[in-house]
């Protein structure tokens, strides 16, 4: 079925209606007060975009070296730990907001989906809720995949929205769609934000834009970076791809030997042999530029993005460098919040800390009530 706002806004984009110039890496000039603590940090995606809105970072906690080599090289000032958070206490610090966007390996359509029972990263959200716990900031954030919403049929998330509500939270959540709010990416997060109980705040949302950001206006003058390849052999399958186009592209004896198995099962599979076209934003960036099941292959070249192009799709500024070896860069910037999505998150937090909404950019959603949480659950916190 299709989804009628959304083709609306495509045509609006390719009409030229509302179109921006270029793709900017979005800044508020007003400053603010406002302090964060950022947890499971990672390359610092949304940490530069709640910085661009205006927020001040005191406290981030990352387990990966490289993404705490990347986030100390380019910005020195920022106190990040490199620790397991297990080990990280926040007794005793006020904070405004505590945000996180907990591993989602666990929930993502694409892993085991074994969300809490996966005791090394499923269970991480106990520690972002330890951490609201000891500081009850006013607001808390945790970001995650879409999956997560249906998620051992929406139980897991329920156990989720419980425990911030007992910890003292009014708790909402909302798919985010970054293509339509200064992203040139189709990535869908899930925001899920709780205002603490005693605050009369409103629990606001970004509003989508009425265009898009395709892959001419965000690729242009690219520095040139390091970049994976394609064997031979791949490299000529992928020749014969169209922009926009995939595997079903091929001479149907092709088909069937680049897919093998894969062609006479059901389904799509439309990330298999996938080049990216110019003209629409880049399909979500993954940990690697070039699996066979996500291909993201260059609009013009036969090859995959290199690390600086997935830099720019993920609206990261054309000076933030990745520490670490080609492949720990494009996870880093594959698993990041694209940073214009965090200033987005931000301008709407900072609306709710001063509870003054602005309807024209932002939703405002109703909190929800999901039960009593379980005391032997919450006793884990």
């Amino acid at each position: 079925m299709f989804n009628i706002e959304e083709v609306k806004r495509v045509k609006r984009r390719q009409e030229g209606i509302h179109s921006p110039v270029k793709l900017e890496v979005l800044k508020s000039a007003k400053s603010t007060n406002y302090i964060t603590i950022e947890l499971f940090t990672g390359a610092g995606g949304t940490a530069l975009g709640l910085e661009n809105s205006r927020f001040v970072n005191t406290l981030m906690v990352e387990l990966d070296k490289n993404a705490v080599n990347t986030l100390k090289s380019n910005r020195p000032n920022w106190n990040v730990v490199h620790d397991d958070i297990k080990n990280v206490s926040f007794v005793g610090k006020s904070v405004d907001v505590v945000e996180g966007g907990f591993p989602c390996q666990s929930f993502s359509y694409a892993g085991k989906k074994l969300g809490f029972e996966d005791t090394t990263r499923g269970t991480l959200f106990f520690e972002f809720a330890r951490c609201v716990k000891e500081t009850m900031p006013k607001i808390a954030v945790g970001e995650n995949v879409k999956g997560l919403l249906r998620h051992d049929g929406g139980k897991t998330l329920a156990t989720m929205v419980e425990y911030l509500q007992d910890i003292g939270y009014r708790v909402a959540y909302k798919v985010i769609r970054a293509q339509y709010l200064d992203v040139p990416q189709k990535r869908e997060r899930l925001l899920i934000i709780g205002v603490r109980k005693d605050l009369d705040l409103p629990i606001l949302f970004p509003k989508e834009k009425d265009y898009i950001v395709v892959l001419k206006d965000a690729l242009k003058d690219v520095s040139p970076s390091e970049g994976q390849n394609y064997p031979e052999k791949k490299r000529k399958i992928l020749e014969l791809i169209p922009p926009g186009g995939y595997w079903k592209d091929l001479p149907q004896e092709l088909q069937k030997e680049y897919m093998g198995a894969s062609f006479y099962m059901g389904g799509g599979r439309t990330g298999m042999a996938r080049r990216l076209s110019w003209d629409e934003p880049s399909l979500t960036l993954t940990c690697s530029p070039a699996q066979k099941q996500t291909e993201r292959c260059h609009p013009d070249e036969t090859r995959p993005l290199t690390y600086r192009e997935y830099a720019r799709i993920q609206t990261f500024p054309d000076e933030w460098e990745f520490s670490g070896s080609l492949a720990s860069k494009y996870k880093q910037i594959g698993n990041a919040v694209p940073v214009n999505l965090g200033y987005h998150l931000g301008k709407c937090l900072i609306a709710m800390l001063e509870n003054k909404p602005d309807y024209e950019t932002m939703i405002k959603v109703d909190p929800i009530f999901v039960g009593i949480a379980q005391p032997s659950l919450v006793s884990l916190l």
